[in-house]
């Protein structure tokens, strides 16, 4: 036996590469770099640590593997712009949509641009491997969002200032973080709770007059301005139009909740469904004041329980008449009738004639431009309905119902109030029609005031207010109008005096969860609750 023994090396544990998740980061660094992705820094460091930590055995290896594939896919969700799992989850209604129409959704979510771009980043990778190391591209990937974040917590000192020291919120040179910005919607919510439109018993001798509330559906200026419609008969028939109204949702309920509500300032979404001052409710408002409430909907009001729900929170009636016996023009996204907008008024309108009540206060919702809904076939079937001759036939109709109006001599109040827009324009937080996100091109939307047959007025054009306004303008208005003083013969209420110092609101749009608001002239979201504030991207054109 040799006095001299072979001693083997001590094994050198080479530290493991990514391996196939290089593809998961790059694929992420090239969405992030497009603008797709929200990337979430520390989870992502973690979970690269955890991938590129040595382990001993394959059965240990492949354990991790089994564990890594539902996380990474759960970190990839949480990295988009899309809401929390669990609000998807919290949408029923969800389950009540065509199958023609969820077929539409997902045919949206399909960027066959952005297919390509993946698909050449794949093949990169497949021939890269073999030259290059991409775990270093990855670790220096993350290393560089480590210190783009740390940069990004710790900004140049600026003068701060007051957050939100009136109705609407003056720019201010505070830096826009999370804490800036939290304290401006604080403030924001705690002013708004102390406004209110006080309705005063009229003591002139003014004729009475009946106000109709036209709540439209999906039509923001966004999608007037895609389908070419935004220069239309409706709206420059109009003696006022506002030109910077802000809607503060993007779904239908809240929104009709808030109009009905009116004459308070503007509460925070968690507040919405809970029991209303009686000052805050409009209609409410205006039955003290001699005003018959009705109620009038194109469609049944069963999603997701619309017309009980706002019939609960706005203190309203059942519907004034039966349209059953009225034709469909649509089918709606969850297979129901929608009717014709002319046909509903024109029925509403006749059964108004013939009662004798002074004043009446009509409460109508339309769901026409509803996203999803579909046009009536020869053959009885359906098909796709395209948004431009669905918007065109309600301008139609709601024109010739005001002539119908004119026609009447009744002095009429007519207000034309979206509730949101369509989201015709998909962006990079989400596909287009989708709303879960209150963006300020799904809440600007269109208003206007016509008065029917109340005195002419001295200008040819709309009469335009451009001031940051939301629902308590209207319900100003509202107010004004009933006190107005009667002016000389054929002429209308002052407009001076109707729009004087109307209340401005600031942009701020809330749904369950998402806020967005208009800080320094740029909106800014947060998408969680507690969350942290990001800059609203831009939409892509």
């Amino acid at each position: 036996m040799s006095q001299f023994e072979a001693i083997p090396a001590p094994r050198v544990r080479e530290w493991p590469g990514l391996g196939l998740w290089n593809l998961y980061f790059i694929l992420k660094f090239a969405l992030l770099w497009a603008g797709y992705l929200n990337v979430q820094v520390w989870p992502n460091v973690v979970f690269a640590a955890a991938l590129l930590l040595p382990l001993p055995h394959r059965y240990l290896r492949v354990l991790r593997t089994v564990v890594a594939v539902p996380v990474g896919v759960a970190l990839l969700y949480q990295d988009t712009w899309l809401p929390p799992f669990s609000r998807l989850l919290a949408q029923p209604g969800v389950l009540d949509f065509t199958g023609a129409y969820l077929l539409e959704l997902m045919g949206r979510f399909i960027d066959w641009n952005l297919c390509a771009l993946l698909a050449v980043l794949v093949v990169i990778y497949i021939f890269a491997r073999h030259w290059l190391r991409l775990t270093t591209f990855s670790v220096l990937g993350l290393a560089w969002l480590v210190s783009a974040n740390v940069l990004a917590m710790h900004p140049s000192s600026a003068p701060a200032g007051a957050a939100a020291g009136a109705p609407v919120a003056a720019a201010t040179a505070a830096e826009p973080d999370n804490a800036t910005l939290e304290a401006y919607l604080q403030k924001f919510y705690t002013t708004e709770a102390g406004r209110q439109v006080e309705f005063k018993p009229s003591t002139s001798a003014a004729q009475p007059f009946d106000l109709l509330l036209i709540n439209i559906c999906s039509m923001a200026w966004d999608d007037l301005e895609t389908v070419g419609l935004r220069d239309n008969a409706l709206f420059q028939q109009m003696d006022v139009v506002f030109d910077n109204f802000n809607s503060a949702t993007s779904y239908s309920g809240p929104a009709a909740i808030r109009l009905l509500r009116a004459s308070c300032g503007q509460s925070p979404h968690s507040k919405l469904y809970g029991t209303a001052p009686e000052q805050c409710l409009l209609m409410d408002d205006l039955k003290k004041l001699g005003f018959a409430d009705e109620v009038m909907l194109n469609h049944t009001g069963q999603f997701e329980g619309f017309l009980d729900e706002v019939r609960s929170q706005g203190a309203l009636p059942p519907p004034a008449i039966s349209t059953s016996n009225l034709p469909r023009a649509l089918v709606g996204f969850d297979g129901t009738p929608i009717l014709r907008d002319g046909q509903v008024l024109a029925s509403w309108w006749k059964h108004r004639v013939d009662e004798q009540n002074d004043r009446v206060a009509l409460f109508y919702n339309t769901t026409t431009l509803h996203d999803g809904n579909r046009a009536l076939t020869a053959d009885g079937g359906t098909k796709s309905a395209d948004y431009k001759p669905r918007a065109q036939a309600l301008i139609d109709d709601l024109t010739g119902f005001i002539k119908q109006l004119q026609a009447s001599g009744r002095r009429v109040v007519v207000v034309i109030v979206p509730e949101h827009g369509a989201a015709l324009h998909g962006d990079r937080m989400q596909i287009s029609g989708m709303r879960e996100i209150p963006s300020p091109s799904i809440t600007h939307v269109p208003v206007g005031i016509k008065l029917v047959n109340m005195g002419s007025n001295p200008s040819a054009e709309p009469l335009h207010v451009t001031a940051p306004s939301s629902f308590l303008a209207l319900s100003e208005i509202i107010s004004r109008l009933y006190t107005a003083q009667p002016q000389g013969a054929g002429l209308a209420p002052s407009w001076q005096t109707l729009l004087t110092d109307l209340p401005q609101t600031a942009a701020v749009s809330e749904n369950a969860g998402t806020v967005v608001v208009d800080y320094a002239g740029k909106p800014y979201v947060r998408i969680k609750e507690k969350g942290q504030w990001l800059p609203y991207p831009q939409r892509f054109k």
